[in-house]
């Protein structure tokens, strides 16, 4: 198998894992970013808002998926790190079957119901049309986009973050390409910036698949590997799914906040849905730091160096305080042209500003409870993270978020607040979690 992740310094293991890890985000960030200000440059504000609310549909769809992908991350690098080779081929193959069932199932269900997604939603009636359109297009091209994720799952677990990179890489360019075709030349608004972004979802997996075959990137798979055996699917979805509903639910508390946004008229809609995008480049470091904890610390407990999963638990939580710190003072200055990049209408340039001022403060927070989450999953212990994001949800994010929509009619600096709220109580659960861990043991030997 690939990269052993239980030698070398821990900083430069960090750095040297995490920094592919980071650009495959900013990547990914990026094509839907394009998605949001192309639309922009040839469509108005309806057209932006049902890309706006459609990709953030996708978003939670997508990191679900990545959530239950963590369970292969996990089993493939505790089996490396113990050197079992066998069992790691079996949770590979294991994975490619399982998920591509899965694919078509939550393809199949989506579309069926896109219309009472999109009525959930509170979509201003200028934006259902387009939101519709979007979403069907994007729905369709579910199996690729769970394809790209499993195979990133793999192949980080295996120690290698490079490939996934290189491989989102081809999606970026011809998704900004297609998106240009399709909304800039053929003007299909926001169908045709679902269709850019499906088509060349579609071209990353081909040219993926092409690779793994050809270079035999996955040595030792075995036919028999693809049976589907209930304990190793059970050991993938016992990690996986806690992720995945944490995920899932997080998203829907974003998804919330939308719609109260989106009930506030279609300027307040706008502004928040460019924020999230925003939010989205800005959480690209606490982002990548999750999965690189959790693939570098399982590969670690595999190899029975506890000291050194500790270690890299550190390293990250003061990589992220510092991005974070940064972040956020950056945010008080420059969020109105971060703004205006997507969007020039000065009520939604401030609008927007005032929104993101509030909420870039989550990106100290909820890094640092994105590390110990990694952590979390890398000892099996992903229950611990849903708890904690739940608490989050349920205590503040969704009611301060409500309160807030409700008394502060004029201005959106108070429901920006409820994140970085909700994420210090995240922080707090994590610390207790981790004490607790520690007195009984289940992190080695004190």
């Amino acid at each position: 198998m690939k990269n052993s992740l239980t030698e070398d310094k821990v900083y430069k293991t960090i750095l040297k894992f995490s920094i592919p890890f980071f650009l495959s985000y900013f990547l990914q960030t990026l094509y839907g970013m394009a998605d949001l200000y192309i639309i922009g440059k040839f469509n108005g504000m309806e057209a932006t808002n049902a890309v706006s609310i459609g990709s953030q549909v996708m978003h939670m769809i997508t990191v679900m998926i990545v959530g239950l992908a963590m369970g292969t991350t996990v089993s493939v690098g505790r089996a490396v790190g113990a050197k079992k080779h066998e069992e790691a081929g079996n949770c590979i193959g294991n994975t490619a079957a399982f998920f591509g069932i899965l694919s078509l199932v939550i393809m199949a269900v989506l579309l069926i119901f896109v219309k009472q997604i999109v009525k959930v939603m509170s979509t201003p009636q200028e934006s259902v049309e387009g939101t519709i359109g979007y979403l069907r297009v994007c729905f369709i091209g579910i199996p690729f986009i769970v394809a790209y994720n499993i195979i990133s799952a793999i192949f980080r677990g295996m120690g290698d973050s490079k490939s996934p990179m290189y491989f989102i890489a081809v999606a970026c360019v011809f998704n900004i390409g297609l998106d240009y075709l399709f909304v800039g030349v053929f003007r299909m608004g926001a169908m045709g910036a679902a269709l850019g972004t499906t088509i060349a979802q579609t071209i990353s997996v081909a040219v993926s698949l092409f690779f793994i075959i050809y270079r035999k990137m996955i040595p030792g798979i075995r036919k028999s590997d693809f049976a589907l055996k209930g304990s190793i699917i059970g050991k993938i979805l016992g990690v996986g799914v806690p992720v995945a509903l944490q995920d899932g639910f997080i998203q829907i508390s974003f998804i919330v906040i939308t719609v109260f946004a989106n009930k506030r008229g279609l300027t307040d809609a706008t502004a928040v849905g460019v924020v999230e995008k925003i939010i989205g480049i800005l959480f690209l470091v606490p982002s990548s730091m999750l999965s690189t904890v959790s693939a570098l610390c399982a590969q670690n407990i595999g190899a029975g160096r506890h000291d050194r999963a500790k270690l890299i638990l550190g390293y990250s939580l003061w990589i992220v305080a510092v991005y974070g710190i940064i972040v956020s003072v950056a945010m008080q200055f420059a969020g109105r042209a971060a703004v205006g990049f997507f969007r020039d209408e000065k009520e939604v340039v401030e609008a927007g500003y005032l929104y993101l001022r509030s909420y870039s403060v989550d990106c100290l927070l909820a890094g640092m409870h994105f590390c110990f989450s990694g952590y979390f999953c890398a000892y099996g212990l992903s229950s611990i993270s849903f708890l904690h994001n739940m608490i989050s949800i349920l205590c503040a994010r969704i009611p301060l978020s409500y309160l807030a929509s409700i008394y502060y009619k004029d201005t959106l600096f108070p429901m920006g607040c409820a994140a970085p709220i909700g994420s210090l109580l995240s922080v707090l659960v994590c610390i207790l979690a981790v004490i607790i861990m520690n007195k009984k043991g289940i992190t080695g030997k004190n």
